[in-house]
């Protein structure tokens, strides 16, 4: 089991914070491309390469590796979390794009909105159990966590303004995805955490990985290849360095 610290009322309080603090960095991301939307759609194509860079390297950088030394069986995890948003798709595609012509581009804002919504979950167990180890812990895991939720704000709400959805609808549900869950994810931990061992934290950020790997390399970049924009590399390699940026912040 994870070490555990309940002495206080102080680590709850910590994570609450910390995780409204991730909540709040997400949503000035999402305002703030609201406000700028007609340079956002513009832009469209750099914030899918800049988003699949960061997903794709903090993935195989961080989360595969941290889940591999919690848990043998991580891998298999792994491919269900890719496979899992790839059915997924399909079955968007299929079941609702193909019988509903006018909601034929929902799967583009719908699949990373729900990948990234389940890591940011995710994200709010990693905040829990960082705070019950140690305040240093926590804040450790804070600073490397945060960076990466502007830009998740950012593409979530773009992706689903290119899919079709509303604006007003597209800000609620990028919301909702993006910065809700991690508060609700620290918030629905909690309680579970003496129940929270290694392994299964393991397979959790394993599947959220295989998530994070499919929108990012199977969604995004093959998309944003199509657009032939001058800079797109530029804008993954910029992803990729914030992915590096963030890994050694967790070193």
């Amino acid at each position: 089991m994870l070490k555990i610290g309940f002495e206080n009322g102080k680590y709850i309080l910590d994570s609450v914070g910390t995780s409204s603090l991730a909540a709040i960095v997400t949503s000035i991301g999402i305002y703030t491309i609201r406000k700028y939307v007609n340079w956002g759609e513009r832009n469209i194509t750099y914030f899918m390469c800049f988003a699949a860079g960061v997903l794709i390297s903090a993935s195989f950088l961080h989360i595969i590796p941290k889940s591999l030394s919690m848990n043998p069986n991580a891998a298999v995890y792994l491919l269900v979390g890719y496979f899992g948003l790839h059915l997924l798709n399909r079955f968007l595609t299929v079941l609702v794009c193909q019988k509903n012509p006018e909601k034929e581009k929902y799967g583009l804002g719908l699949v990373p909105m729900i990948g990234i919504g389940f890591h940011s979950f995710i994200d709010g167990f990693i905040y829990s159990i960082a705070f019950t180890v140690s305040v240093f812990t926590g804040f450790i895991a804070t600073a490397g966590m945060v960076l990466h939720e502007f830009p998740e704000g950012i593409i979530t709400y773009l992706l689903l303004i290119r899919g079709g959805v509303s604006e007003k609808k597209a800000m609620v549900l990028s919301f909702i995805a993006a910065a809700l869950t991690t508060p609700l994810g620290m918030l629905f931990s909690y309680p579970l955490i003496s129940e929270i061992d290694k392994p299964m934290l393991g397979a959790l950020l394993s599947l959220s990985a295989g998530a994070l790997i499919y929108v990012g390399a199977t969604h995004l970049l093959p998309r944003a290849e199509k657009e032939h924009k001058k800079y797109s590399f530029v804008a993954l390699g910029g992803g990729v360095l914030v992915a590096v940026l963030i890994v050694l912040s967790k070193a």
